[in-house]
């Protein structure tokens, strides 16, 4: 058994799973805890020299976060990464009750009840380091993925406050992790995988993601923001009208205009790379808007204008 002890939530793949594995390298045995089913953790975590105990819960319910500290067994907190959270797309106003709840729940409620919790401890202790998930769109207005990115705003000012109430601890420290788009099952299960950002192949790699936060983390920083371009996007929207910001999240996020974007581009090149033809063949002049679209979905289809592969 290690001497130093950590929580990783959201831990099943992506972001959380990274920093997972840089926990057990750094000597930490660790609780990693998801709502999804951890095999892959379990497995890449495997052979690493430390003890690893997996939890299955939903962290959007009180209950949820009492199973995961009941599962902790006594032992003092070292380190908690608090990584889970949930998106959700589309416009406002035609998302259910339960569906923008749940995301309030997980990205607010759960993960202040958690850090209520933990940070209690480490007080009492005098010493802690965390580390939360944030996303830079907590500082965008987030057009059709509203609730999501209001949630991230709330926890990026939250965890500046509570770092300043905690100031006079000098052995804490709460650190924000801040990415852009990353390649993860999130855009997934938010429901955006027919957006421009969810089909975008510029998104980050959640090692590298996990690799910053965790370097942030261990030098007891503030706050980072993971990539060139997000730091650039990051002071862009502090300058900008939020009006404008607004309407560049709206292009990226708003779904089907991945779809339509394409199929115009696709129309307007005449130029599409069957899966059953070995060279380029000209269709345009001969073939209708509804065929090129079936055609760009299929599997393996490449349309030049946009150059995305469906």
């Amino acid at each position: 058994m290690a001497d130093k002890f950590a929580i990783v939530t959201g831990a099943s793949s992506g972001i959380g799973l990274e920093l997972a594995r840089l926990a057990a390298r750094d000597g930490y045995d660790m609780l990693v805890v998801a709502d999804t089913p951890l095999v892959d953790a379990a497995a890449a975590l495997k052979g690493e020299g430390v003890e690893v105990q997996s939890v299955e819960t939903d962290l959007s319910t009180i209950d949820g976060v009492d199973r995961l500290l009941a599962a902790v067994g006594g032992r003092r907190v070292d380190l908690l990464c608090a990584n889970a959270g949930h998106g959700l797309g589309g416009a406002f106003l035609d998302q259910e009750i339960s569906e923008w709840r749940h995301v309030v729940d997980a990205n607010v409620t759960g993960t202040l009840y958690l850090l209520q919790k933990v940070l209690r401890q480490m007080r009492d202790a005098g010493q802690g380091k965390v580390l939360i998930t944030g996303s830079i769109a907590g500082w965008i207005p987030g057009s059709f993925q509203a609730v999501y990115n209001g949630t991230m705003g709330f926890v990026e000012n939250f965890a500046a406050a509570i770092r300043n109430e905690l100031k006079e601890v000098k052995d804490i420290t709460i650190t924000t992790l801040l990415p852009g788009p990353v390649e993860t099952q999130f855009f997934e299960r938010a429901g955006m995988m027919d957006t421009k950002v969810g089909q975008s192949e510029s998104k980050s790699d959640p090692v590298d993601v996990a690799k910053d936060g965790w370097k942030a983390l261990m030098k007891g920083a503030n706050s980072i923001v993971s990539g060139v371009s997000n730091k650039l996007q990051v002071a862009g929207a502090g300058v900008l009208p939020q009006s404008v910001t607004a309407e560049q999240h709206r292009k990226i996020a708003k779904r089907g205009v991945a779809t339509r974007e394409a199929t115009r581009r696709a129309v307007a090149s005449r130029d599409v790379m069957m899966p059953w033809h070995s060279s380029r063949t000209r269709r345009g002049c001969h073939a209708s808007k509804v065929a090129i679209i079936r055609a760009w979905r299929s599997a393996g289809t490449l349309c030049k204008g946009c150059g995305e592969r469906r």
